[in-house]
């Protein structure tokens, strides 16, 4: 049976289920012919650069540059960091500091700590202020330490047993020294495990109940501190604690001590309890109000915020020093990429006149542009952190990679090659396909 026609001869019209199909299956082929060109497109960017890829490697290095210095940069300040933190557990939990305050002399400042303001009567005072928990005052002296025929010269601090409980110290054989030892001025230490290793470990001799003798004066060690370790910045464990009696009578003959360490209840109270000793002490030395306090009181989260202040500040201005090198490395991806567009000025025509579009054209350099960059944060990274390592094991710090960190390198090198790369991507999308086919 043949087709019904209409006057005019024609087929009748299409169901309009049929007719639909076409735009359809042309919104389903343009996702993926973009796909296809951006393949293509990232193909021959490849090409391109392994065919160039010394000076692809020169050109990038101004990346790679930066991008490892703020991967070994940031490395450095979370090692540091890290025992900033360590720090502030080595020196206690809700510890105030009151510091002797500075002197001049000849019109030269000697800093905190140079003047003889703070008494162990200061010391007694402070336990009466509300929420301290516990009090000790700290006569420092450097020296020399003979035992089992060895010697060492290490730090030795007159402190009360209350000190144990304020730095957070922990036994490891025997016990701290008693109220009544510090009393009655008993000649009795109790020693870290540097001094361990370095008077008795030689002489494979146990330390419990062994002389040791500071500055001619004889002690016997009635305690071994667990280790804390090494912070990077000093050796916690290098360390012999003596009764404060004992070392005002024996070994400091003064009536002054370095320090004063209080430790407060809570973390909440740290501050009512500073602004209480501070005028505690200034009515003790007859301070008037508004007048220079002779000592300071300072919290150990302050002296960590402190440095760690300091930490961020000299890391920001490294980092900026880093984002000059891809500020540099952004231009010398631009420039190659012009010479580029220029050297393959007839492949753009040629591409134009197979059916390429201008879009297709910008997409392809910008590719370019982009793994160029990318491949050289990806080589930054690995070197800042190779560097990262080597800096922090210089330094006696723990390495911690900063992942978030790495991210944002590795997209600041990316958006380099975006930014850099647009421009030329750009001025090659314009060329003239007739003008560019003649070019030789």
């Amino acid at each position: 049976m043949s087709m019904p026609t209409t006057q005019s001869g024609a087929q009748p019209a299409k169901p309009a289920s049929q007719s639909g199909r076409a735009p359809a299956l042309q919104k389903k082929k343009a996702p993926a012919r973009r796909g296809m060109m951006i393949g293509a497109g990232l193909e021959s960017g490849l090409e391109a650069l392994w065919a160039n890829r010394l000076r692809s490697l020169l050109t990038v290095l101004g990346v790679i540059v930066g991008v490892a210095a703020v991967i070994a940069v940031v490395t450095l300040t979370q090692g540091t960091s890290e025992v900033l933190n360590s720090r502030l557990t080595g020196l206690g939990t809700n510890v105030l500091t009151v510091t002797p305050g500075s002197v001049t002399t000849g019109g030269v400042a000697s800093g905190l700590g140079g003047r003889q303001s703070l008494t162990e009567d200061d010391a007694t005072a402070v336990r009466s202020v509300p929420n301290v928990t516990g009090v000790t005052p700290v006569i420092t002296v450097n020296t020399q330490v003979i035992a089992s025929g060895q010697n060492w010269n290490t730090r030795v601090q007159g402190v009360t047993p209350d000190m144990q409980q304020i730095q957070n110290w922990e036994m490891a054989q025997g016990a701290w020294y008693s109220d009544a030892d510090n009393t009655g001025q008993t000649p009795v230490a109790v020693i870290g495990q540097t001094i361990v290793d370095n008077l008795f470990t030689a002489a494979a001799t146990e330390p419990l109940g062994q002389t040791i003798t500071i500055r001619s004066q004889p002690f016997r060690v009635v305690g071994v501190l667990k280790s804390k370790g090494s912070n990077g910045l000093a050796n916690q464990d290098d360390v012999i604690f003596i009764p404060v009696t004992v070392a005002k009578t024996r070994l400091n003959n003064s009536q002054y001590v370095n320090q004063i360490l209080a430790q407060v209840n809570d973390a909440n109270n740290v501050n009512g309890a500073q602004t209480a000793i501070t005028t505690l002490l200034e009515q003790r030395h007859n301070i008037a109000s508004g007048g220079q306090d002779d000592f300071q009181v300072r919290s150990s989260t302050q002296f960590v915020q402190t440095a760690q202040q300091f930490s961020t500040t000299l890391t920001l201005l490294l980092v900026g020093i880093a984002a000059i090198s891809l500020l540099v490395g952004g231009i010398g991806i631009m420039n190659i990429m012009l010479v580029s567009v220029t050297e393959r000025t007839r492949e753009i025509g040629v591409r134009m006149a197979i059916g390429a579009r201008r879009a297709d054209i910008r997409n392809q350099f910008l590719i370019e542009a982009l793994t160029l960059s990318c491949a050289g944060g990806v080589i930054g990274i690995l070197i800042g952190l190779m560097g990262g390592w080597a800096l922090t094991n210089a330094f006696s710090l723990p390495f911690i990679a900063s992942l978030p960190w790495i991210a944002v390198a590795f997209g600041v090198a990316a958006l380099v090659g975006i930014i850099f790369g647009f421009y030329p991507a750009i001025r090659a999308s314009q060329l003239d396909p007739i003008v560019a086919l003649r070019t030789e």
